[in-house]
C-alpha cells in the first residue's frame, strides 16, 4: 500500500526519493513476488479513507502488507488503528531515511502495530519488506 503523494515518484524530490517512478518500483516488486512465487497486489491513494478501507479488506485477502503511509505515517491514527486489527504481518516502510529529514517525520503512528521497519535505502526497502514479511508467515 502507498500513500499520498508517491504516485509522483520519478519526478518529486528525486534528490530524497530517487530517480524510480511508483510503476517501475511495482514492475521489480512484483518480478520478485513471481520468483518467489506469491501473488502481490499493489494499491496506492492519496486519501486517508481508500487507504484504511484496502487495509481492512486484508484480513480476509492478504497473508501480509506492506506500507508505506507516506505523510500519513506521522498523522494517522485512522490507518494505524486499521492495521493494528489485523492478524498478519506489516511492514512499514519509506524511500528516505525519515530520521535524518524533519524532527515531525521521526514519529510514526504505525510503527507499534508492524512487525518491522525499513526506511532510508530507496526503493530497495521493499524488496526487504518482502523479504521480512515472508520470513513472519
Amino acid at each position: 500500500i502507498h500513500g499520498p503523494n508517491l504516485n509522483m515518484l520519478g519526478t518529486r524530490e528525486p534528490d530524497i526519493y530517487g530517480n524510480q517512478t511508483l510503476d517501475e518500483i511495482d514492475a521489480a516488486l512484483k518480478q520478485q513476488a513471481e520468483r518467489l512465487q506469491l501473488h502481490l497486489e499493489t494499491f496506492q491513494s492519496n486519501h486517508e479513507g481508500d487507504m484504511v478501507d484496502k487495509i481492512q479488506q486484508a484480513h480476509v485477502s492478504f497473508h501480509g502488507i506492506i506500507i508505506n503511509p507516506a505523510a500519513y505515517t506521522h498523522t494517522s491514527i485512522a490507518i494505524r488503528d486499521a492495521l493494528s486489527v489485523l492478524n498478519i504481518p506489516v511492514v512499514e516502510v519509506h524511500l528516505s531515511n525519515v530520521h535524518k529529514r524533519e524532527a515531525f517525520r521521526r514519529h510514526s503512528y504505525l510503527s507499534d502495530v508492524a512487525v518491522g521497519v525499513i526506511a532510508g535505502l530507496g526503493s530497495i526497502v521493499y524488496d526487504l519488506a518482502l523479504t521480512a514479511a515472508l520470513a513472519k508467515l
